[in-house]
């Protein structure tokens, strides 16, 4: 009964991803096709080699003999050559053309994984490390590659070759065919879900181990300063070193079970052919089969090698494809995809209103509640404060506003429109957000900047640039617009990616717009100059102002209306 489930929820975990398969069906089966041929020439060639070998010899003892004896050698020697050509070429082919489709599925694989990192909200990202979601896009991915190539292909075509050598070999003698392709089926059966059992847990296991290696590997490099500060790289180096140890452990038990698949699978052809020479034999002695063909139906057997080979080591890695499908669609049911209803009523140009109406947030594993039955409007073309020291709740307010995170209760509403109404483009284009974390692309200038307006161009980068006070400094640069700013910005100080950051926001036409502490990090004068430039551009807009303080901050935020306070997600004062 365990092991009726086990099957069960390995079929549910990979079907979204045989269904992605399905979708390129055709080269699928072309691929499929191309690995048959090349089986099917490798059996004929052995086979008619033996076949004319055998036929040779004898017609050379009967001459020797004295007894007329003919043999005709143009046409198994055009057979042999045929087949020698047909599978050099169709390996080839198949090869070239098996791993073309395989880059196309990771492409769509990973295509596939980007829309749903993409549908994931703030909360859901950060329950994980950066490293393991590189783990996902890449290993992971990597690791369901062998769907096809490795598993479904090789196991589907062998199955197909075992049963087409039977039939073909019960022409001449059905014992032989029949005798020799049962074994054979049995030897598939071990190597497809015999080596599965015997790896499942080794391989997922295995697999979840490279994962924590990975992530620590990343941990150490990325806080090498402070764990060499601290006098912590010892303990990481003791772990790192223990889950080295168990990796180890574990390739040797599955390198065990490989090498036990190879040697079966060796046995079983070895044994197979035996068996066909054998009832070969007692069928020839009959004088129901010549010589040359009885060595041909063994030495056909012998070529089931071929067929076989790849089973042992993929089957026994099965489980490391079962768990990365696993972990891939637990990513599917966590990406909350809104509603979109694209005819929702009409939403008119403008200034947006915003509402939030008893709205609760809990982030997993908090003591208390990020945002407390909450509930505040906006009206459209005021501009609100919402104040709060650290972690009151105000960045959890903005996130909500753009759809990054889901409330646990409560309704939000965007022009009188659920937000769940809002189709992701509509939404994108209508609202914006300066948030204290800045997005920066190891990329140039300009391409940062049109990450705002793809559309935009040198004139129009250029004003952005000059709104931020950033245009001298941009021209001064050797390369201009197309200078790179390196991983996260990292070759900007931290005011520049700041005002680059702005003028990102500049090139945006929204009707709402979320300002996260938006002078953070400037000095006086470059604050007062942004924030009458700032206070012009946002005429028109409905604005929410994240801050942490009004009175005795440091920069004032233009033409505030109204100002809200929260505390530990509550708000306190209107």
């Amino acid at each position: 009964m365990a092991d009726h489930r086990s099957d069960t929820t390995l079929l549910v975990a990979l079907r979204p991803w045989l269904a992605l398969l399905a979708q390129r069906r055709g080269r699928l089966v072309a691929g499929a096709g191309l690995l048959a041929l090349t089986l099917v020439s490798a059996i004929g060639l052995l086979a008619l080699s033996g076949w004319f070998i055998t036929a040779t010899g004898l017609t050379g003892l009967l001459l020797a003999a004295g007894v007329a004896a003919n043999l005709e050698v143009y046409v198994p020697g055009g057979g042999i050559r045929f087949f020698a050509v047909s599978r050099t070429v169709s390996r080839y082919l198949e090869r070239l053309y098996n791993h073309d489709t395989v880059l196309r599925l990771l492409a769509d694989l990973r295509a596939r994984l980007f829309g749903v990192l993409a549908r994931l909200d703030s909360q859901a990202l950060s329950r994980r490390r950066a490293s393991d979601w590189l783990n996902r896009l890449t290993a992971d991915i990597d690791t369901l590659d062998s769907l096809y190539l490795r598993l479904l292909a090789p196991a589907g075509v062998g199955l197909l070759v075992i049963l087409g050598l039977s039939a073909f070999l019960s022409l001449f003698a059905p014992r032989v065919g029949l005798g020799s392709g049962a074994l054979l089926l049995v030897g598939w059966l071990w190597l497809t879900v015999g080596q599965a059992r015997w790896g499942l847990a080794a391989s997922r296991q295995q697999v979840n181990e490279l994962e924590a290696l990975r992530g620590r590997l990343v941990e150490q490099l990325q806080g090498m300063a402070e764990l060499e500060a601290y006098g912590s790289q010892a303990s990481l180096r003791r772990e790192l070193a223990a889950i080295e140890a168990r990796l180890y452990r574990g390739q040797g038990r599955l390198g065990a079970g490989v090498a036990l698949g190879n040697a079966l699978a060796n046995l079983l052809v070895g044994l197979a052919m035996l068996l066909a020479l054998w009832l070969g034999a007692q069928v020839w002695a009959a004088g129901q089969l010549s010589g040359p063909v009885m060595v041909m139906m063994a030495l056909a057997m012998l070529a089931m090698s071929e067929a076989l080979a790849a089973l042992p080591v993929a089957f026994t890695w099965l489980g490391a494809t079962w768990g990365a499908a696993e972990r891939l669609n637990e990513l599917e049911v966590r990406a909350k995809t809104p509603t979109a209803v694209e005819d929702s009523p009409k939403r008119s140009a403008g200034p947006l209103a915003a509402e939030l109406e008893g709205v609760t947030l809990n982030y997993l594993g908090s003591l208390a509640p990020a945002l407390d039955n909450i509930t505040l409007r906006l009206a459209p073309g005021e501009r609100l404060a919402l104040c709060g020291a650290s972690g009151a709740g105000k960045s959890s307010v903005g996130d909500l506003l753009l759809r990054q995170l889901t409330p646990n209760a409560g309704t939000l509403r965007l022009g009188g429109v659920a937000l769940a109404a809002w189709p992701e483009a509509v939404l994108r284009d209508r609202v914006a957000a300066l948030t204290q974390r800045i997005d920066l692309l190891d990329d140039s200038l300009a391409a940062n900047l049109c990450l705002a307006a793809p559309e935009a161009e040198g004139d129009e980068l250029w004003r952005a640039l000059a709104w931020v006070d950033l245009d001298d400094w941009a021209q001064s640069l050797p390369e201009g617009l197309a200078t790179r700013v390196g991983e996260r910005g990292q070759r900007l100080s931290g005011g520049q990616a700041r005002r680059l950051a702005l003028a990102r926001l500049h090139l945006r036409d929204p009707d709402l717009v979320i300002l996260d502490e938006p002078f953070a990090g400037l000095d006086a004068d470059t604050a007062t100059l942004l924030a009458a430039r700032l206070d012009a551009w946002l005429v028109g807009r409905s604005v929410l102002y994240l801050v942490h303080q009004l009175e005795g901050g440091p920069f004032q935020p233009p033409g505030i209306d109204r100002a809200l306070t929260l505390v530990e997600g509550r708000l306190v004062s209107s």
